[in-house]
């Protein structure tokens, strides 16, 4: 496996960085199978602020993958679709269906809230999950994991994200 140059950015209006456990799992995660965390970041949930915090990572050649936590549920403040959607080249509309098919077995209709989308911009990979670590935990182990290893067959991420840096 090729490591990925990620960053995490966790989107709260109540979790600070002591008490991030979701971040600290993706970057665990990350880690754990040879990934390099470049840059971490907890914000507030609004649009702006999440839209800048990602824009600028969009922006940074040596950020591969964004992985963002919160915000994507239906309560008043969930905004991270709304400050991402616009930003993305390419929208990946599998990844939040696949995402909802694996949580009905967790956590059955109640995945209908859950507003988890991906998508490319600028050449890099942006994912944005619930802000639940079991949520976290389960597109990590069953979507991203396989999808950003670049031995993972039939097809991956990584692959696409590897070509990228090769033609720079």
């Amino acid at each position: 496996m090729t490591p990925l140059k990620c960053t995490i950015l966790t989107v709260s209006d109540t979790r600070t960085a002591s008490t991030d456990t979701s971040g600290d799992f993706l970057a665990t995660s990350l880690k754990k199978v040879g990934h390099e965390l470049v840059d971490r970041s907890l914000v507030v949930d609004n649009i702006y602020v999440i839209r800048a915090a990602v824009s600028r990572w969009i922006a940074d050649a040596g950020v591969e993958v964004v992985l963002c936590t919160g915000g994507t549920g239906f309560s008043g403040r969930d905004r991270t679709p709304e400050a991402l959607e616009p930003l993305f080249d390419k929208p990946i509309p599998g990844f939040g269906e696949l995402f909802r098919q694996l949580s009905v077995r967790e956590i059955g209709s109640s995945t209908v809230q859950s507003r988890a989308c991906a998508g490319v911009a600028n050449q890099t990979f942006i994912f944005a999950v619930p802000g639940s670590t079991s949520a976290c935990r389960t597109a990590w182990e069953q979507v991203l994991r396989e999808q950003l290893d670049s031995t993972w067959n039939p097809c991956n991420f990584a692959e696409i994200i590897l070509r990228r840096r090769q033609s720079q």
